[in-house]
């Protein structure tokens, strides 16, 4: 365990703080938008063009066809910095090498990551990214390359001077501006336990009954509120071909406003538990529960409710920030084993039966519970009141 009160570097960290935009800054945010658009919708054309013609579209190429738009094809480009335009395009490239490695690598359609696709005016929302070189905090305010001045509204101090920053808009239409800063690790003092979390129906259930996380429940108890909103956008809706009305625009921003709440609740509620969880453990043995899966079943509402990924994220995030221990515990049989013996049922447990019973040894607890214990024997992590449980890689043991 390193000493409390030592900051060591841990990566990097975001920071993210509000905007106020003035209209002239407004005007010259979303004319930069404009042409960072028409650069990635060129390297969109480029690609699709080189695939077809079996040739390589890779970064230096895009750059190139930049340098000679900003020449002469399109020379209106440089009224904007360059900068975001490079930027720009990096991103597309990122975003295209994640997609070919993914059909390289044959995954799934459902896991794979989609080819970069055209950003249409109407629904795409404006964001750009600015290097070192491309913008400066002055007097406290942030001055971007282009002559654009933005008033930040500092709701905590930066801890170091940022390498990058993002400007967007988000569906409401408030401005952001995302700073990527050094993240410095915090570690805490020993607290002498260990915990192991399970991923639950009704609850994050844990080894620890003062810690376990039940399902908040945000977006059943907005569910009246987005009901009524989706139905004043459905009787609003335009016809094919017409712009949609004041009132469904309306109706439409406050179904965003809504579930933008409803978001940052689940956000607020994952960050205080996993601090708490943090605080109170050195080590903490997690199911490594990938929900995504769950979107195309029943119980794609439940599990959305329950918003597993985004506890999971803020669960690792505290961790590396306090420097404590997380064990990812693969979720194969979890649901069948003995926290006690290590047997395993034949057959596996119905989620309407919330009782684990091992035949084996007889031991009866919930069935989360169970789980959260075979968490902390699969990491290695000897829990209080667990026996009989064979060393890691052992084979196991077949209940009757």
């Amino acid at each position: 365990m390193k000493t409390p009160g030592v900051v060591v570097d841990a990566g990097h960290a975001r920071y993210t703080y509000r905007l106020r935009v003035s209209s002239t800054a407004h005007s010259a945010l979303l004319a930069e938008w404009d042409r960072c658009r028409w650069i990635w919708n060129e390297c969109v054309a480029r690609s699709k063009r080189a695939h077809r013609d079996g040739e390589e579209c890779g970064p230096a190429r895009l750059d190139r066809m930049l340098t000679e738009a900003r020449r002469a094809t399109a020379p209106w480009l440089t009224e904007g910095s360059s900068v975001p335009q490079q930027q720009i395009i990096r991103d597309f490239a990122k975003s295209r090498a994640k997609a070919l490695k993914d059909i390289k690598d044959r995954l799934s359609q459902g896991r794979r990551a989609g080819m970069p696709r055209h950003k249409k005016k109407r629904e795409a929302d404006p964001t750009l990214n600015y290097t070192r070189r491309g913008f400066r905090v002055k007097d406290g305010r942030l001055h971007l390359a282009g002559g654009i001045v933005l008033t930040v509204v500092w709701s905590r101090d930066l801890p170091a001077d940022p390498s990058s920053v993002r400007v967007y808009r988000d569906s409401l239409g408030h401005w952001y501006a995302s700073f990527v800063v050094p993240a410095e690790l915090q570690p805490l003092p020993a607290a002498g336990a260990v915990i192991g979390v399970d991923w639950g129906v009704r609850e994050t259930a844990t080894t620890s009954e003062a810690h376990d996380l039940p399902h908040a429940e945000h977006g059943r108890k907005a569910k009246a509120k987005l009901t009524r909103y989706d139905r004043m956008m459905a009787r609003r809706r335009p016809a094919k071909g017409r712009s949609a009305s004041k009132g469904c625009r309306e109706a439409s921003r406050l179904r965003a406003k809504t579930c933008r709440k409803i978001a940052r609740q689940r956000q607020d509620t994952a960050r205080k538990w996993a601090k708490r969880l943090v605080t109170d453990h050195d080590a903490i043995a997690v199911e490594n529960f990938r929900p995504k899966f769950l979107a195309k079943t029943s119980m794609a509402r439940k599990a959305a409710d329950a918003a597993i990924g985004a506890t999971k994220t803020a669960l690792l995030e505290m961790a590396r920030k306090h420097a404590r221990d997380v064990y990812l515990v693969h979720p194969a049989h979890t649901t069948m084993d003995c926290a006690s013996c290590g047997a395993r049922t034949k057959h596996a447990l119905p989620l309407s039966e919330r009782t684990y019973t091992c035949i084996a040894c007889g031991a009866v607890s919930p069935r989360d519970k169970n789980s959260a214990r075979v968490m902390l024997v699969r990491a290695g992590l000897n829990p209080a009141g667990v026996e009989g449980v064979g060393p890691l890689g052992a084979p196991l043991q077949e209940a009757a």
